[in-house]
């Protein structure tokens, strides 16, 4: 059996589990625990940056990150399931993934300023930098959600993910300026069950 390292609340470790659902792969995968901050957490040797998620096969390989990790699902699934086999559809679907990582990774690190440094030493300039950038992610994507035909690939499973996440740790406030991406995320979650399966309360 696999094996799953990773953290509730993780929208990256979401991912994995929601492309492991999608693939009918949900139970050969056990989930662990991992606490990034704890040195002594094996964590850091399955993966030498100390990041999650991290899936470990039977053999004992470690994947990461999560991108690696998806695309070993869909091949160890036989392919073309949610990463297309197509060139040119498979590239669309991951440039989609990348920036919605992107906009993952700007949300992520506004809420490690406020976890890391006390809030007299918060650096409005770093926040509002990387507010800008799930600003501008958030308003290509409004213009245009990507359709929701068959089985969802890599990119709509993170785009998925990074509204997710906002609802999660920003209170949603993404919704006002953004009917359609609120009801792109409305016509995922009723097609795709193990969106409200992973869900997890703030």
């Amino acid at each position: 059996m696999m094996i799953l390292r990773t953290a509730p609340p993780s929208p990256f470790g979401r991912k994995v589990r929601i492309a492991a659902a999608i693939l009918g792969l949900e139970h050969d995968i056990k989930i662990e625990a991992a606490d990034t901050n704890d040195p002594a957490d094996t964590v850091r040797q399955q993966n030498p940056l100390g990041k999650i998620p991290v899936l470990i096969a039977e053999d004992g390989k470690a994947y990461y990150d999560s991108r690696v990790i998806l695309d070993y699902l869909d091949h160890r699934a036989g392919g073309g399931g949610i990463v297309p086999r197509d060139p040119a559809a498979r590239i669309e679907a991951e440039r989609l993934q990348a920036l919605c990582d992107g906009v993952l990774d700007a949300a992520i690190l506004q809420i490690y300023e406020s976890r890391f440094r006390p809030a007299e030493k918060h650096e409005r300039k770093w926040l509002d930098h990387q507010s800008d950038k799930v600003v501008r992610g958030l308003r290509h994507l409004e213009a245009e959600p990507p359709a929701l035909d068959g089985t969802p690939h890599v990119g709509q499973i993170a785009l998925a993910c990074a509204l997710g996440y906002l609802d999660l740790r920003f209170g949603g406030r993404w919704r006002a300026d953004h009917p359609r991406l609120v009801a792109w995320l409305d016509d995922f979650a009723a097609k795709v069950p193990s969106f409200a399966a992973t869900k997890i309360a703030a």
